[in-house]
């Protein structure tokens, strides 16, 4: 017994021990760095018992940046299930009209359109009276609370709805021409937008090409500017879904040779006397994976508006989105009183999250059926947002990153040396320090975590 006792004593100091040098090297790493220490929100916690090994700032509201993604994904996939089906529909009626039936895909394209149509022809429908759009299932708010406007160009941050079509953005070419003269520039598909071509062809310069739009006169005026030596395609968010989807949608009429003799416009799909013609459907699977891995923020957007949608059984908005998830929240027993969702992806520096919340909340998640197989789409080291960061730990780490301007932010789980997993969170809200100090002294956090518990 006294043998027995001693043993468990000697494994207890080093635990202690352990643990003493874990915290230790924890707080080196935030004094050597340039990041100051009431910027950072730091949270660590054993997924067995729930009890936290480390502690920083972690009741604090900060911004979660995109790693808010993992929250608000989590809570929509229990809503919409793993085996949901993004789905645009096609139908007709006995009075020969067509109702598209849209469903927000987020991976819906032009060819999609183009099937739909082609089916209807090969169904002998030729002439529909009218065409309808049924575009109910999510509200016409078509960019987040508190999003910045001079990021209306970047093509990570387009705009999102029941229009989705092509990734809601303009494929946009730039050729060179002859030596000293402008460039040309065109679309893939016709937008009625203008371009103000500035640009220049100099083959003796590299490509140097940028955008500007002013919408305070006109969404549809792009400025070209820049010097061209080959030719190139960029992407720019789309400035009117609505425009872009139907100009898509009269593209695949025309060529599957239909011809409507009325309007097209918008009209709740009936109940009664319709029948299906065809259907595009693509796996909720895709989004998990372009969600956690990429940081899509229109695929989390239309996500995150669905499953409100549905758990509301209306069309979907922020605020059914917000009441889901604060469901789900309370199903698996984590307390969300102090905590601020105003959009699905983390966008917003209106959301507001302290590291403790986030834990918690990867501790419950840890708990459900299926974690294992949602743990296993997060990126682990060098793949997706982490394609160049956290090599040092292998497989041994699946996690979420999130950055926006004075932001960086990282969570997810780690399994230590000694074989433990732990839920994590680090958020950094510094405007003074460069985003390599931020992702430095979080990888420094992790080693010792990885090291020494």
């Amino acid at each position: 017994m006294r043998k027995f006792l001693c043993t468990l004593g000697i494994m207890l100091s080093c635990y202690l021990f352990s643990a003493a040098h874990a915290v230790d090297n924890i707080n080196k790493a935030i004094a050597n760095s340039n990041v100051k220490k009431d910027t950072i929100s730091i949270s660590v916690k054993n997924i067995e018992n729930g009890k936290a090994v480390y502690e920083l700032n972690q009741n604090r509201l900060l911004s979660p940046a995109s790693t808010q993604k993992i929250v608000t994904l989590a809570a929509a996939l229990d809503t919409l299930g793993a085996d949901y089906n993004f789905e645009t529909s096609l139908y007709k009626n006995t009075n020969n009209e067509l109702f598209i039936k849209l469903g927000a895909d987020p991976y819906l394209r032009e060819k999609d359109l183009a099937k739909l149509m082609n089916e209807a022809k090969d169904k002998k429908i030729l002439e529909p009276k009218n065409i309808y759009i049924d575009d109910y299932i999510v509200d016409g708010v078509e960019w987040g609370e508190g999003w910045q406007w001079d990021d209306d160009l970047n093509p990570l941050m387009s705009k999102f709805g029941s229009y989705n079509i092509d990734g809601n953005l303009l494929y946009i070419f730039v050729a060179p021409t002859s030596n000293g003269a402008p460039g040309k520039v065109y679309s893939k598909f016709f937008y009625p937008v203008t371009f103000m071509n500035l640009t220049v062809t100099d083959f003796s310069k590299s490509n140097d090409i940028s955008f500007e739009r002013n919408n305070s006169i006109s969404p549809d005026i792009l400025t070209v500017k820049g010097n061209v030596n080959k030719i190139e395609h960029y992407k720019i968010p789309v400035p009117n879904l609505k425009r872009y989807f139907r100009l898509r949608l009269e593209d695949a009429l025309n060529d599957a040779e239909i011809d409507y003799v009325g309007n097209l416009s918008q009209k709740k799909l009936p109940t009664q006397n319709v029948y299906l013609v065809s259907s595009v459907k693509h796996p909720i699977k895709l989004a998990v994976a372009d969600i956690l891995k990429n940081s899509n923020n229109m695929v989390a957007e239309s996500v995150f508006k669905i499953a409100g949608g549905k758990y509301v059984k209306n069309t979907g908005s922020i605020s059914a989105s917000v009441k889901m998830f604060q469901a789900f929240c309370e199903k698996i027993g984590v307390n969300y009183s102090d905590i601020k969702i105003v959009d699905g992806s983390g966008v917003s520096k209106n959301n507001l999250m302290s590291a403790d919340f986030m834990t918690n909340y990867l501790v419950a998640l840890a708990k459900m059926p299926g974690f294992e197989l949602f743990k296993g789409v997060l990126p682990t080291a060098g793949e997706g947002t982490l394609e160049n960061r956290m090599l040092y730990f292998k497989d041994n780490l699946r996690a979420k990153t999130g950055t926006l301007s004075d932001v960086s932010a990282i969570t997810g789980y780690i399994t230590s040396k000694s074989g433990k997993t732990y839920a994590f969170d680090i958020m950094i809200n510094d405007a003074k320090t460069s985003p390599a100090d931020k992702k430095m002294v979080e990888e420094y956090i992790l080693r010792a975590v990885y090291n020494f518990y």
